[in-house]
């Protein structure tokens, strides 16, 4: 998901602000009962398209969230743009409207929406951002597959009972569930993974004995805008950084791997409707 927020007139460098009856507009009835009430932290985990009105050459910038408050009638909110994105215009934005979820009149009326769309995959797929070099692997041109899950995690004996237990509830809810393993369709298994990666409606990452392969991939479908869901042992094989996100723990036992496949399957659950 991300939010759209078009004001009237230019924008400061880090605050915005938006009429309360405005705030959650042309957003889907689910998440307007989610968050209008704006005490889900949830809100602040998805990027932000902020522009002005217009169809034109207006600036438009992409950043993220810190802070999110109604003050009065007022919604507002402080925010940071991300340095790694190049500024953007209106019509770029315009041009990328039907894959975004955003409709004309949208571009020349005030207001703020949450757009179940992943923004990053979009702008990766128009070229906008290609953060990554080609002589180390491509990204996948394949478009994304609605009912897969992929699984991020180190090979090895323990992990597998680990993966048996996802992929056997998640398949239970007539989903697909693939680790790079499970697929065959480049020399290098990395491409493979990309693949699942680019493809995925969700990723699982297991940063259990904090594996370099499975943070390395953590961060790509980070960059890619995925919705991931973080598993792991301890807490302490998390890296510093991503503990602010939330991590589910399991025991690597029966009864542990069980709950853990619970707790993996609500989740996908309340990501995917």
């Amino acid at each position: 998901m991300y939010h759209l927020v078009v004001l009237e007139g230019s924008f400061s460098q880090n605050q915005v602000s938006c009429e309360y009856g405005r705030f959650l507009e042309y957003t889907s009835e689910a998440n307007i009962e989610k968050f209008k009430d704006l005490t889900d932290l949830e809100l602040l985990e998805y990027p932000a398209i902020f522009m002005g009105e217009g169809y034109d050459d207006e600036p438009a910038r992409i950043g993220k969230l810190i802070k999110i408050s109604k003050v009065g009638r007022e919604v507002k909110a402080y925010y940071v743009v991300d340095p790694d994105l190049p500024a953007l215009t209106n019509r770029q934005i315009y041009d990328l409207s039907e894959e975004l979820d955003i409709a004309s009149f949208e571009f020349s009326r005030n207001h703020w929406a949450l757009k179940d769309v992943d923004l990053f995959e979009v702008l990766l797929r128009a070229g906008v951002r290609q953060p990554f070099q080609p002589s180390v692997f491509r990204l996948s041109r394949n478009p994304v597959k609605s009912d897969l899950i992929s699984v991020m995690m180190p090979f090895d004996a323990s992990s597998d009972k680990v993966y048996a237990n996802l992929k056997r509830a998640i398949e239970g809810e007539g989903l697909r569930c693939n680790r790079a393993d499970d697929i065959w369709k480049n020399s290098h298994i990395m491409e493979d993974v990309i693949e699942l990666i680019c493809t995925a409606r969700v990723v699982v990452c297991d940063l259990s004995g904090m594996n370099a392969n499975v943070f390395y991939e953590t961060g790509i479908a980070h960059s890619l805008g995925k919705e991931v869901i973080l598993i792991t042992q301890s807490m302490e094989h998390v890296p510093f950084d991503l503990r602010s996100l939330r991590c589910v723990t399991y025991l690597n036992n029966g009864e542990g791997r069980e709950e853990l496949a619970k707790k993996v399957v609500a989740r996908v659950r309340d990501l995917i409707g």
